[in-house]
């Protein structure tokens, strides 16, 4: 970003602050461009909305209140309209379009659209406004949530298999992120798209990257995974795992001089309607400058970050406040 003062490329700062939201406060990273002739820093809406989310991140998971993403889910999975679903909660549908949006809604009203996660809450929901819906619309709704009850053992298989490959809920430990076997597949989709075959070592880097980069410019990660640092660099938890979850990811046993390995590959395509243009921008912008990268060669980089220099020898996870650290991207 360029000074309006001098013309000038400016440097790029991190700042730890404190935001006051609703009448307590909340530590943020503050991103900012210098112009050093001048002293001025600047922002950018972008930057502007990565604090905002990193605030309210915190706050939502401190009172339980669902994240804007959770909130379309919710509705979508019903298929219902904004509309419909502001009438059934009982929230103005002004104020309910408005969390779609990104506002924080009030704990009162987060921790009652987090209890319709519950199919039978729902049910309960449409019986109390069923005076004010049509009696098809009724009849509908009520067979679509019975159905979805019926296949709840569909449902406990799914996060079974949720449960077995990520290692924390969403919070800090994992940016964020949300908790998604289809989105962590179809950002290793995305990099499989733009990078061909690539081996597991060099997966679990590019995986690092792209979450950590997003954490930084958006204040939330991408596929919901969190991360350890041993002696190849930074890499997912339960990795292995990860790799071998997808019938759509293949993976081939490689020999390599006198090196023997796992390359991963795929002849399917992302789904679009998983992915946000923001996300696929940080994949790309991964993958644009790593891509080509051999596993030493990537796994040498990582070797270079606080996240891996902080913690390879500690027990813990790497936390994402790293993210601002990052000195390859």
């Amino acid at each position: 970003m360029k000074s309006p003062f001098t013309g000038k490329e400016m440097t790029r700062t991190w700042e730890k602050r404190t935001w006051d939201f609703r009448g307590e406060k909340f530590e943020f990273m503050h991103m900012a461009w210098l112009c050093e002739d001048t002293g001025e820093s600047f922002t950018t809406d972008q930057s502007d909305t990565a604090s905002y989310i990193q605030v309210t991140n915190q706050y939502r998971a401190k009172y339980g209140i669902p994240y804007t993403d959770e909130i379309i889910s919710i509705r979508k999975k019903y298929n219902l309209s904004a509309a419909k679903m502001s009438l059934l909660l009982g929230i103005g549908i002004n104020q309910y379009r408005k969390y779609e949006q990104g506002e924080v809604p009030s704990v009162s009203n987060g921790r009652l659209i987090r209890s319709i996660m519950n199919p039978k809450v729902m049910l309960d929901m449409i019986e109390s406004a069923k005076e004010e819906l049509e009696e098809k619309e009724y009849k509908k709704l009520i067979q679509r949530i019975e159905s979805i009850i019926e296949n709840n053992d569909a449902y406990k298989m799914l996060q079974y298999e949720t449960n077995r490959i990520f290692c924390s809920t969403r919070s800090y430990e994992n940016g964020y992120a949300a908790i998604s076997l289809n989105k962590l597949k179809n950002v290793m989709i995305a990099i499989l798209e733009r990078c061909q075959e690539v081996w597991c070592t060099k997966m679990n880097k590019l995986l690092f990257y792209v979450d950590f980069l997003s954490y930084r410019e958006r204040g939330m990660a991408i596929t919901g995974l969190t991360y350890r640092a041993i002696d190849f660099g930074p890499v997912p938890e339960k990795w292995n795992k990860v790799y071998s979850q997808f019938d759509e990811i293949q993976q081939v046993v490689q020999q390599f001089g006198n090196y023997e390995g796992t390359i991963l590959c795929t002849k399917s395509r992302i789904d679009n309607d998983v992915l946000t243009e923001e996300e696929i921008k940080m994949i790309d912008i991964v993958c644009n400058k790593y891509g080509h990268y051999s596993s030493q060669a990537i796994s040498t980089i990582s070797h270079k970050e606080s996240a891996w220099k902080n913690h390879h020898q500690s027990s813990e996870r790497i936390p994402f406040n790293e993210a601002y650290h990052l000195v390859s991207l």
